[in-house]
């Protein structure tokens, strides 16, 4: 069984392996990379999100994410303002979502690759299925 289970887990790394390479590879050309990329994506979807919220959306420490949000901040993509108490807000600016979109249109192309032997029904089960084993509801399931 514990052999069935260590395969079955390298599998899925693997996988994600190959999509994370994909996609900083094809960012790249486009001057960004999969970890700029996933904080713009996270701050697109929480303006004026505290650090410490990012970096737990994004798989960061709250020192990895502050980092990369020096470095964000340093190349015009994302504002810090001060927020109640010593929280920093954070927000992206209009060069910032330029590469967010440019980003998102990439992630679609490389994305659309990586699930391409999968047909849509596969692709549903997958979904509902990593759901699960992260304790989420999927959105099919809740409707």
């Amino acid at each position: 069984m514990h052999d069935e289970l260590q395969v079955l887990g390298r599998a899925v790394k693997q996988a994600q392996y190959r999509q994370h390479r994909a996609l900083d590879t094809a960012l790249a050309a486009i001057g960004t990379t999969l970890a700029q990329w996933d904080a713009l994506r996270a701050i697109s979807r929480s303006p004026g999100a505290s650090a410490r919220t990012l970096a737990a959306v994004t798989f960061q420490s709250e020192q990895a994410f502050g980092t990369l949000a020096g470095r964000l901040t340093t190349q015009g993509l994302i504002e810090r303002r001060p927020g109640h108490g010593r929280r920093i807000e954070h927000h992206l600016t209009p060069a910032g979502e330029q590469v967010l979109a440019a980003g998102h249109r990439v992630a679609d192309e490389v994305l659309a690759d990586c699930f391409a032997p999968l047909p849509p029904g596969d692709r549903a089960t997958l979904l509902a299925l990593l759901h699960r084993l992260g304790g989420e509801t999927s959105a099919e399931e809740t409707s």
